[in-house]
């Protein structure tokens, strides 16, 4: 099979985990971007790339690079391609654009612009033309302006890859699948010890982390992907990707996720019955104030509200609890938090060994971890340092 070059988008500060996905999964030539990783496969590894990846959003099969200054140009170049390699003109088509750019104002202008070139070629050799679909189109194409550098790609993906299809419902606000995977993955967490999410409403963090622990593909529930409408699909090698379990682990430990509302853990219930996962996770409505140390060795992970999108009445007085909470019932283990506003980390009381920036819709947020010793910091650290012993 020859290979090609792929794109995979995905969310600032999650390039560095993506890029290891795809090394894992036997991509070459891999470069990391911004909010991209690049890299060569074949049919297959497009395939695999879109069922296995956990942190990546969509998968773009470029068809042009080429630099342009302006609309016109950018029309003269997509006219010259040989549209019928890669459109039938009885297909839909849909375009979308994504410019970053001081000669390109509007990335709606550029869609339209694209569009007419391909309709334009179709009709001068033809006379017939394709259709134009916003939803569900037979082929999705993407078109991406930096400045002037234009690359267009089909989009092998279609919906968004942070849609998995096991959630049947969510509260307000929910966590994005992929950022959950990524938060998950960045901790290094692959399920060799207990996982606590003490605020988990509709469970995506649990459901993501068991599907990790047990190395389930993302992709198992979804319903279609694009290239599954392209003229070169093959039906047997994703079916053959479909059925190889090889890769699936036993979990051994168990995922713990609380949360103090019982409507969201209704939903969380269907949700992890929705993902095959419900064995793996202990499922509770508790509310952090009555956070109990673990008998076991744990890692805690949790997204609390940050009083953007989801309000509460104290938001300082929950990041105190927190704070209080991990510092009296979690001595000797890991947690990390993600959230967006420096105050509320500071009614936490502890000091982050590690901040990761990472976006969570549009806000800018801080991944901090903190470690929480038993006894003191100074002996710890001397611990830490001590050389290992051969």
């Amino acid at each position: 099979m020859p290979s090609f070059p792929l794109i995979a988008k995905t969310f600032q500060g999650l390039e560095g985990v993506l890029a290891q996905e795809l090394t894992a999964l036997g991509a070459s030539d891999i470069e990391i971007g911004r909010r991209m990783v690049a890299f060569t496969g074949d049919k297959a590894m497009m395939y695999k790339a879109n069922f296995h990846l956990r942190t990546a959003i969509r998968i773009l099969k470029p068809i042009k690079q080429f630099s342009a200054k302006n609309a016109d140009e950018v029309y003269e170049q997509i006219k010259a391609i040989p549209w019928e390699d890669f459109l039938d003109v009885k297909k839909s088509f849909a375009v979308d654009a994504v410019v970053y750019s001081e000669e390109f104002r509007h990335s709606k202008f550029v869609s339209y612009k694209v569009k007419d070139a391909i309709v334009d070629y179709f009709r001068e050799k033809s006379g017939r033309r394709p259709s134009v679909r916003i939803s569900k189109p037979d082929v999705q194409l993407h078109i991406h302006i930096a400045q002037t550098t234009c690359t267009l790609s089909l989009d092998s993906s279609g919906e968004s890859l942070h849609r998995r299809g096991y959630r049947q419902e969510a509260i307000e606000a929910p966590l994005n699948e992929v950022l959950a995977a990524g938060m998950i993955l960045l901790t290094g967490w692959q399920g060799e010890c207990d996982l606590i999410d003490p605020m988990c409403g509709s469970g995506t963090l649990p459901i993501e982390a068991a599907l990790i622990a047990r190395n389930i593909a993302p992709g198992v529930f979804r319903k279609e992907f694009a290239f599954e409408r392209w003229s070169d699909f093959d039906a047997d090698l994703l079916e053959a990707i479909y059925n190889d379990d090889s890769q699936e682990r036993t979990f051994t430990h168990k995922i713990y996720a609380y949360d103090n509302s019982p409507k969201a853990n209704m939903i969380a219930q269907h949700n992890l019955k929705a993902a095959g996962v419900s064995k793996d996770v202990v499922l509770k409505v508790q509310a952090f104030q009555n956070f109990e140390q673990p008998t076991d060795k744990a890692l805690l992970i949790t997204n609390p509200p940050y009083g953007e999108r989801i309000t509460t009445d104290d938001l300082f007085g929950l990041y105190q609890m927190i704070g209080e909470r991990l510092k009296h019932a979690f001595t000797g283990n890991t947690a990390w938090i993600l959230s967006y506003r420096e105050e509320c980390f500071d009614q936490i009381g502890l000091k982050a060994s590690a901040r990761i920036p990472l976006y969570n819709g549009a806000l800018e947020c801080e991944f901090r971890k903190y470690d929480l010793f038993d006894g003191r910091y100074k002996d710890y650290k001397e611990e830490q340092e001590k050389p290992a012993v051969s």
